[in-house]
């Protein structure tokens, strides 16, 4: 058996700060639904249960069901976690308090600390010791482990870490603390280092098994309720959770391992845009995600999102694989002030879904990005967000008016420049996975998605240089359309340094074996057969010295012409990161095997051509420009779009989930899948 089961209909649920997005997918005749509700964020599992009934799905029809949450993320941003142990090699109690001494942040003078998830009088040690080998320095101690657990269960600890030095090697000590949790302190929760990755540096592995501990209490209630009343509401399907890395994991699995979970809900849309990149031939693509409470900024290169294992979550080491997603406070819900130099500012706090902004009528009184974009003209009134809620204008004039005091300038001057500042703070975004990073953004296209991406993308694309910018169909929901297209995913390293040119070329196959049995058998437990089932191989490599690695994927068996080819592709991976490469000796530090369970995706269906008449515009609008003057643009409906119709900017592009501005020069023409794309008028020189 395979994830696409024999009921046609497929749902993906992705749940925002501010919206809870739906797709449908209807295998029978390949149709695709978009739709969205307010999230609830007292308890998300209802906003998902109205987001299926909004659909009018009926959940025993369905067979799939893909859903990405950011419940992990935010229990950590709002410190909502589970009050959480540490247990640690006899000697190590303040490694996760020190930390590394980071220089990055040195000149930061803005710079503080985070509060730590774990207090100090919650961080225990149990004599016992490995070496980097795995062998046994000092015997497990069971009776003060014993004694640990027990003064655990007195504090009524929810949760525990287990982090031993060198558990990496030899998980034997932290399996025999986990019996004795389990037997001590009955009800707690236990995560071990060793099952989240299998990779070196103490202080990272104590980090991620932290944050997997902290939300695991509330990841799993909140999975298994939502299991749940999805059985009770008739569905028997398969049901998946979007992890961090861009695949996709069982619930029961999701449950066990929730640190993969934290960047769930932005990486539905990096799949999502990887995949249309493909099917529409642009495989090099920055992708911008804008929804209500943040903007998600990510690099496609060659087809494939960039992916790394150096994440962090506020400064703390996430050792699992990750989409390299940018994320910053400015979506449609960040809320403008004024900061103690008397200057503007846009977020990063947001009025989320509840009140949200102003112009929602639902109580808010703090002016938004959504509502400077209302007064500007970008949105207007006659629109209706999520198919129900109707902005109100006079509502958004109140809330900027005491900053337009404040400012000493007019509300339409305010709000351009909270527009002007959103479309800033965009940039700085995208520089940092691009410019930083050794690429030039002009060198990609730019496909910008979520209720509010299409707003400012025209402008960011300009700011950048970049002549080509990408809407696809449905952008509102796209990230919910990405969690369809998601395979299946299981990810193993292992820690394995050793000098390249001397390795022993039989023994990296053997642990690349190894490792490739585990994933196999993951996915054979997850119902795929062995030809829905591709297995990559990388290595992360340095130069001999160094600290940062480069991962490099390794495309054939470990023969001497492999090992020549890796050594050429991370002496070009290393000059594109960091500007050089070396003669020194290359060393390779963690062999990874990933695994992927092919799952049937959603063919997007291709548009007709228009066989008579014209695209006309369904009304007008005023736009407010930068330069203080007003100017009547036209609002088309994207409904009413075909295939090969072209629109001349100034204007305007609503539908049912988000709004596209174009402005002066710019022009958009229809694609064969129904995409926007965009042919950006660039400044000139000096401009």
């Amino acid at each position: 058996m395979t994830p696409s089961a024999s009921a046609p209909i497929r749902l993906a649920v992705d749940v925002g700060g501010t919206f809870t997005d739906i797709v449908v997918h209807d295998g029978s005749d390949g149709g695709l639904r978009f739709d969205k509700v307010p999230t609830t964020p007292a308890e998300p599992g209802t906003g998902v249960l109205a987001a299926v009934d909004r659909a009018r799905v009926p959940l025993a029809a369905a067979g799939y069901f893909a859903h990405g949450t950011t419940l992990g993320l935010n229990a950590l941003l709002t410190r909502a976690g589970a009050r959480t142990a540490i247990v640690t090699t006899r000697g190590f109690r303040d490694v996760y308090l020190l930390g590394r001494t980071d220089r990055s942040v040195s000149y930061d003078f803005k710079y503080r600390k985070p509060r730590s998830l774990v207090p100090r009088n919650l961080i225990f040690e149990v004599p016992e010791r490995l070496n980097f080998r795995g062998e046994v320095l000092e015997a497990f101690d069971t009776e003060s482990a014993r004694t640990v657990a027990r003064t655990i269960h007195q504090l009524g600890v929810a949760s525990v870490a287990v982090c031993f030095l060198h558990a990496y090697a030899n998980p034997a000590h932290e399996l025999a603390m986990r019996e004795l949790l389990l037997a001590t302190a009955p009800g707690v929760e236990v995560t071990l280092s060793h099952t989240l990755t299998r990779e070196y540096r103490e202080y990272e592995r104590t980090s991620t098994a932290v944050l997997d501990a902290y939300i695991r209490p509330l990841v799993r209630t909140y999975i298994q309720r939502l299991e749940t009343a999805l059985g009770d509401g008739g569905f028997a399907g398969r049901f998946f959770m979007i992890r961090s890395g861009g695949g996709a994991m069982t619930a029961r699995r999701a449950t066990d391992a929730p640190v993969n979970l934290i960047l769930s809900g932005p990486a539905g849309g990096v799949i999502g845009a990887a995949h249309f990149g493909a099917a529409i031939g642009e495989p090099d693509l920055i992708s911008i995600d804008m929804g209500g409470t943040s903007l998600d900024a990510s690099l496609i290169r060659d087809g494939h999102p960039v992916v790394h294992t150096e994440a962090a979550f506020e400064g703390l080491p996430i050792m699992v694989p990750s989409l390299y997603i940018n994320t910053i406070g400015a979506g449609g819900g960040s809320v403008l002030w004024v900061d103690e130099a008397g200057h503007l500012q846009v977020g990063p706090r947001s009025a989320g879904a509840s009140p949200g902004p102003a112009s929602y009528g639902q109580g808010g009184t703090e002016a938004t990005l959504t509502d400077a974009a209302l007064v500007t003209g970008f949105l207007g009134p006659e629109t209706a967000l999520a198919g129900t809620l109707r902005l109100d204008p006079e509502l958004a004039v109140a809330a900027l008016r005491p900053l337009s005091e404040a400012l000493g300038m007019s509300v339409d001057r305010v709000a351009v420049g909270a527009i002007r500042i959103g479309v800033t703070k965009i940039v700085g975004a995208i520089r940092a996975i691009t410019v930083e990073l050794g690429h030039r953004p002009s060198d990609f296209a730019l496909l910008a998605f979520g209720g509010a991406g299409g707003l400012l993308a025209a402008e960011v694309a300009r700011e950048l240089a970049i002549e080509r910018l990408i809407v696809p169909p449905g952008p509102g929901s796209f990230s919910a359309l990405g969690m369809l297209m998601a395979d299946v995913q299981h990810d193993r390293a292992q820690t394995y340094v050793t000098v390249l040119e001397r390795a022993d070329l039989g023994a990296l196959e053997h642990e690349f074996s190894g490792m490739e049995r585990q994933v196999t058998e993951a996915l054979s437990e997850d119902g795929f057969s062995a030809d829905r089932m591709r297995l990559i191989r990388l290595a992360d490599m340095r130069y001999q010295g160094q600290e940062h690695t480069v991962s490099i994927p390794i495309v054939a068996a470990i023969t001497p012409a492999e090992v020549e080819r890796v050594s050429q592709a991370f002496a070009q991976a290393h000059q594109v990161r960091y500007g050089h490469a070396l003669a020194d000796p290359v060393e390779i530090v963690t062999l990874r095997s990933r695994g992927l369970g092919r799952v049937d995706r959603p063919e997007l269906p291709a548009i007709a051509r228009r066989s008579s008449g014209a695209l006309n515009p369904a009304s007008q609008r005023r736009l407010r420009q930068d330069d203080g003057s007003e100017l009547d643009v036209p609002v088309y409906h994207r409904d009413r779009c075909a295939f090969g119709d072209e629109i001349a900017g100034p204007a305007v592009i609503s539908e049912h989930t988000a709004t596209t501005v174009l402005h002066q020069g710019d022009v958009a023409r229809v694609g064969a899948l129904g995409e926007l794309r965009i042919a950006v008028a660039l400044r000139a020189v000096g401009e």
